[in-house]
């Protein structure tokens, strides 16, 4: 994927050489026709195009926010009761990611949110040890983010 990027960039450049003009449109035209060359030639390539994994990155980026909104309101909800009534406590969450970068991204994002934290991976990177502020609330959605963050880091990572 990066040499994709790095020919496209120097057919920018290129581009913008052969029109005598240096300027950021004549650039932006010869990026747009790097994108349509590789795109044609996508099949030849080694990797897949990269402006679908831009794409699941941008995706995967719009689920953490949205997920981080909604932790975030439950939170805000449990912190702002006059009464604290919550069960703080630690449980388990298989995962069936693979590789170092995909569980530590899961895990990285399970932080992020509010009202968990990872505290431990499993040797084997198969489970998460998670402390969450409450365990009937947290847990559920705890879950759903996963399965959400899973699905989009898949697309990310492996196409």
């Amino acid at each position: 994927m990066p040499m994709q990027v790095l020919i496209n960039l120097l057919i920018g450049v290129v581009w913008m050489f052969l029109q005598d003009n240096w300027g950021v449109l004549t650039f932006f035209s010869g990026y747009l026709f790097g994108l349509l060359v590789l795109f044609l030639l996508r099949r030849y390539l080694p990797t897949k195009f990269y402006i679908v994994t831009l794409f699941a990155v941008i995706k995967l980026f719009f689920v953490f926010i949205y997920e981080l909104f909604t932790s975030s309101i439950v939170v805000i909800q449990q912190v702002t009761r006059p009464k604290l009534n919550i069960s703080p406590g630690i449980f388990t969450l298989d995962t069936d990611l693979e590789g170092e970068l995909e569980v530590s991204l899961l895990a990285l994002l399970l932080n992020l949110t509010p009202g968990s934290v990872v505290v431990e991976v499993s040797p084997n990177s198969k489970q998460f040890y998670i402390h969450a502020m409450d365990i009937p609330v947290s847990r559920d959605s705890v879950f759903r983010s996963k399965e959400k963050f899973e699905h989009a880091i898949k697309k990310v990572t492996r196409g």
